[in-house]
């Protein structure tokens, strides 16, 4: 559920007096996602989406978060579009809440996609990689090296109560990583959760990206590894190197990888997929019964990171050499 805030019909009419939208017909919560509070809307001019921005998200990147879908948008890549209040503002306030209006996308994400959909995929995150070039807004990377230390120390101690040994592996891990992550290679303005319900298609066609609120400046190719994490793994937990061959042809018909990101994409792949074994960790162990909030199994991401680990090269993936 990712309605956490409740809006009042007479608020939101309000509130959207201060935008050139038309008047409101109807209006109705959006149930997938999981940081924020999502509205479709129908006025009298198109849908559009409300969002809410809840206390997980800060509020002081809210202007890099519009401004880099502002700034996709205007140089071709088809992800929602933020749209400016009567005063040129991207940022209102309703229900006690931050809160902006986004263009509609149309489409569904997909749930069981296949080697001609992580084609696009990786064809659209390499569009998105070299349209996000020159955007002047900086956002680190809080979920990075630093960002999973402290993940991990709010977790290590009831880790073995997921699975018996994880303490002393995945502090091991963390310690091969921050010994071994590479400082050079190209770097970028990166989605970081590109996973399948952030990419709609019309049938087989991408109609495009949405959901930028991990977005941040790191490298590119560990966008990549966090895509062959997400996109081309079956549900038994099996690699489909015809899903992978597929998604990094696309990438690099865009955006050739350098011979350094090729080299360094087994170890990328370890530390994406210790990111997101670490956030679902901690939301497994953290979150009371009764919470909104799904939680995931964190031990679908610490068998690939053990998959990861097993891997000599980038062709391992299914990319040619």
């Amino acid at each position: 559920m990712a309605v956490y805030t409740d809006i009042a019909e007479d608020d939101l009419k309000w509130f959207l007096t201060e935008y050139d939208v038309g008047t409101l017909l109807s209006y109705k919560g959006i149930a997938e996602g999981v940081e924020n509070s999502n509205f479709l809307l129908h006025t009298s001019k198109a849908p559009l989406i409300l969002t809410l921005y809840e206390k997980r998200v800060e509020k002081s990147d809210l202007p890099f978060f519009l401004g880099l879908m502002q700034h996709l948008s205007a140089r071709g890549l088809s992800c929602p579009l933020p749209l400016p209040r009567r005063d040129g503002a991207l940022l209102g306030s309703l229900s006690g809440r931050p809160a902006a209006l986004i263009s509609f996308l149309g489409g569904m994400w997909l749930r069981k996609p296949e080697a001609k959909h992580c084609r696009e995929v990786g064809r659209a995150l390499a569009e998105m990689h070299v349209a996000g070039e020159g955007f002047e807004l900086k956002r680190p990377n809080a979920l990075s090296l630093d960002g999973w230390r402290g993940l991990w120390e709010k977790s290590e101690a009831r880790a073995d109560e997921v699975e018996s040994g994880l303490q002393g592996e995945i502090r091991n891990e963390l310690d091969f990583l921050a010994a071994a992550w590479p400082k050079s290679l190209p770097s970028g303005v990166i989605h970081a959760d590109l996973f399948p319900d952030n990419v709609f298609f019309l049938g087989d066609e991408l109609s495009g990206l949405i959901d930028f609120y991990f977005a941040c400046n790191d490298l590119l190719a560990y966008d990549v590894s966090i895509c062959l994490n997400a996109w081309c793994f079956e549900k038994d937990g099996a690699y489909n190197i015809t899903k992978g061959m597929a998604m990094l042809e696309g990438y690099q018909s865009v955006r050739p990888l350098s011979g350094e990101e090729i080299a360094a994409l087994p170890l990328l792949a370890r530390g994406s997929a210790l990111r997101f074994f670490l956030t679902r960790l901690y939301d497994w162990l953290m979150t009371p019964e009764g919470a909104m909030v799904t939680k995931k199994d964190p031990l679908e991401y610490l068998r690939k990171l053990r998959f990861h680990r097993q891997i000599g090269s980038a062709a391992e993936y299914g990319l040619s050499l």
